[in-house]
């Protein structure tokens, strides 16, 4: 057995010891170096630039400014593409522009032969602009005078990047008819992903027509498809080739320097130009998590029964689309599983502003959307006197349960059993009697949130993945897959899924990481916590073919039939007696070898999903709160998931514990701050953008209730983005326990904190 044992990280020793190989780490003789000149202003349009003195500076190979850049909108989002054109990201951005629409829009371009030079020459061009008023919230920008950021994109509304509604059931009827009518508002902040290698890439041309991209990219094959957009070339034309990746979370499923970088090297004859980012720049000028600001009107009943839900969303997507309203209509699409048998109304907007722009990042929206709904569930709770877990649990799906929006029965789900091991882990009944009425200056509650999350984007995008098998002379095998190792462990389990269906042990199996356009096979990318459940049948049908040739061969060379033959570990067994019969490696040999018979095995599979299994789960948290410091301190979190079977042990704690203090860190501490007046960030580096350490993070346990989702060839479901999702409103149910306080905004940071405490007259 391979699948369900925790077996070690395959990259683990490799990253440890320093010896992957980042984007960073390659060069090229002669590479250039390029280096942004970033606008000082947050709104408005350059009047003037001048580049004479940069461009014979001393080592300056050439400055381009929005001016020499092809006149192509293209979008960077990084979505497989999509045959309907209304499905299609929004095409908002060029290489370089002279309308500005954030503080550090792209306006310009250096070439050098160093960083030194490159910089030197950035404070040579002159600029000036005619400065425009910032529009940083929804009533700016949807006011009738507003500036339009984008003419004509998105809806016909002004600075409105995307809108849609759905509603499933008679919810105005069951609201209106509910014991209790409730309304709620709740709104989340603007974070940074910080990811630990920023973005960074090089490209370079073969030959005239041949341009190469080495990119820290999550999505190589979609970045290939946006690079050709951008620069109107074929696509055959452009490579992009993906080496070990320092995290993502979801900022690198955007195309960011890729097409720039072609561009540059095309302009220069073939020239190898590097573009890193520094902190500060990737703070800034990459992508953030979009602010939502949430309403919310509930009808309950007073048995627990949950009516209906009306929920009204703005989602602030900054100066470009990027994900755009994708964001925020995946977010919407989680809450129908959550709660099928619920009336649901789901109306929501994305608008742009002059703010960073927003893109995916780790959950997609369901952090923000989960933030709000589950504070509302707590509220509903506390209406009626039912307890919180109790009050879940009368409402939650479960399995054969029909999710309204799709149609189609929730095949596995282990919602209720997380709920209730949750409750039990944390001796839940007890603790909440025992923290009633506390009147001391510190003081302790309990909180519990939920969610559910799907297994990739099917149906709004297509799920296709490809893996290709081969073979070695040693008998071992080489698997090359689409799917993107960034820091997720999916090479690992990818391995352990082949080695399964294989019949050989795990260190048998290769699995080549580097993804290379021209060479592996076709898959969108990392993202949407798709990768283990979506390429699963790739992997494991290219593992079947495979084992079906190597037994064919075998009994061709033993004059056997195949189906008596069987494959273990290293060697081609008898099937019921176990006798070892021949062994791989002499296998293999013929195969390649002998001069009659055989040839090079190989086995390749591309599958499309066409299914979508949800995971579910809970966090249950028991925090400290210090009236005086303003402050929460988590004395006992856990995570309970329903991920279906769990295919590495070791490694999907070690994904709980990331997403959990991923969570923590947004929920307490992370917030970009902005000043009002000219749209500037005011903490675009990791000394004043307070995210914690490993120092600053609580023990974090987790526990998995195993479900068999059968539309996954090994049962498993999504566990990526999932452990973050419930993590902020649980600590805020804590809050609320521990002294009564209702916190309706993200961060609880001190700052937030004594304002509500002060207003609660909490603070003597």
């Amino acid at each position: 057995m391979a699948v369900g044992d925790s077996v070690p990280r395959i990259e683990a020793a490799a990253k440890v010891t320093g010896r992957a190989r980042f984007a960073g780490d390659f060069t090229l003789p002669g590479m250039r170096i390029a280096k942004y000149l970033r606008s000082s202003i947050a709104h408005g349009r350059v009047t003037s630039i001048d580049v004479s003195k940069a461009k014979v500076l001393p080592g300056v190979d050439g400055v381009f400014t929005f001016a020499d850049v092809p006149k192509i909108d293209f979008a960077t989002a990084g979505h497989a593409y999509s045959l309907d054109p209304r499905a299609r990201d929004v095409e908002d951005r060029m290489l370089l522009t002279d309308h500005i629409r954030y503080h550090g829009d792209e306006i310009a371009i250096v070439v050098a032969a160093n960083d030194l030079i490159a910089r030197q020459a950035l404070e040579l061009i002159e600029v000036e602009y005619q400065e425009l008023p910032p529009i940083l919230t929804a009533e700016q920008a949807y006011q009738i005078d507003a500036e339009d950021l984008h003419p004509g994109k998105g809806t016909t509304s002004v600075n409105e990047c995307g809108a849609h509604e759905y509603v499933l059931g008679n919810v105005e009827q069951s609201l209106a008819d509910a014991d209790h009518l409730l309304n709620g508002r709740y709104t989340t902040q603007m974070v940074q992903h910080c990811h630990m290698e920023t973005h960074v890439g090089y490209a370079y041309m073969d030959d005239l027509d041949y341009i190469v991209v080495v990119s820290s990219t999550q999505i190589p094959h979609i970045c290939r498809r946006i690079v050709a957009q951008s620069l109107d070339m074929p696509l055959h034309q452009i490579r992009v080739i993906k080496p070990a990746i320092g995290g993502g979370f979801g900022n690198k499923q955007d195309v960011v320097l890729e097409p720039m970088l072609a561009f540059l090297t095309k302009k220069l004859g073939g020239l190898p130009v590097r573009i890193e980012m520094t902190r500060e720049e990737n703070m800034v000028a990459t992508r953030v998590r979009h602010p939502f600001d949430v309403k919310i009107k509930a009808g309950v009943n007073n048995d627990g029964t949950l009516k209906g839900l009306s929920l009204d969303v703005l989602s602030n997507t900054g100066a470009y689309a990027s994900h755009g309203h994708s964001i925020c209509k995946a977010a919407g699409s989680k809450l129908a599983p959550l709660y099928p048998r619920t009336a649901l109304r789901y109306n929501a907007k994305t608008f742009y502003s002059t703010l960073p722009a927003g893109g995916a990042m780790r959950g997609y929206g369901s952090p923000q959307i989960i933030f709000a709904v589950d504070n509302m569930m707590e509220q509903a709770a506390a209406k009626i006197g039912m307890d919180p877990v109790d009050f879940r649990i009368k409402n939650a799906a479960v399995a054969g349960d029909i999710n309204p929006l799709s149609g189609k029965a929730i095949d596995s789900c282990g919602l209720i059993e997380c709920l209730q091991k949750g409750r039990d882990i944390l001796n839940w009944d007890q603790r909440r009697k025992e923290l009633q009425q506390q009147t001391g200056r510190v003081r302790r509650g309990v909180g519990v949130a939920c969610f559910a999350y799907g297994s990739g984007t099917y149906p709004a995008g297509v799920e296709i993945a490809g893996a290709r098998m081969v073979l070695n002379q040693d008998g071992s095998a080489n698997l090359h897959v689409g799917a993107v190792e960034i820091g997720q462990g999916s090479d690992t389990v990818f391995a352990q899924m082949a080695a399964e269906r294989l019949g050989i042990s795990v260190d048998m199996i290769r699995v080549v990481s580097t993804q290379d356009t021209d060479s592996t096979p076709f898959d969108p990318g990392a993202f949407a916590s798709r990768q283990t459940y979506v390429a699963s049948p790739a992997v494991a049908g290219a593992a079947e073919k495979l084992r079906k040739k190597i037994l064919d061969h075998a009994a061709l060379m033993l004059e056997k039939k195949a189906e008596t033959l069987d494959i273990h570990q290293k060697d081609i067994i008898e099937r019921t007696s176990g006798e070892k019969l021949l062994s791989l490696q002499d296998l293999s040999l013929d195969a390649y070898y002998h001069k009659e018979r055989g040839g090079q095995i190989t086995a390749e599979m591309s599958t499309k999903m066409t299914a979508n299994a949800y995971a579910y789960g809970a966090t249950f948290t028991e925090i400290e709160v210090d009236l005086d410091m303003c402050r929460i301190e988590i004395k006992k979190i856990w995570n309970i998931h329903d991920a279906g079977k769990i295919i590495n042990p070791l490694l999907a704690r070690g994904q709980v514990e990331g997403g959990v203090g991923m969570g923590i860190a947004g929920a307490l501490a992370e917030e970009m701050l902005i000043n009002a007046k000219n749209g500037k960030i005011l903490n675009g580096n990791l000394l004043d953008y307070k995210m914690p350490t490993c120092l600053d993070l609580p023990d974090i346990d987790c526990d998995f209730v195993e479900t068999d989702e059968s539309t996954a060839p090994f049962g498993n479901k999504s566990l990526g983005e999932p452990p973050l999702l419930s993590v902020a409103p649980a600590i805020r149910n804590a809050l609320l326990h521990a002294t009564s306080v209702q916190v309706d905004s993200l961060p609880m940071s001190p700052k937030a904190l004594f304002i509500h405490f002060r207003d609660a007259g909490l603070l003597g």
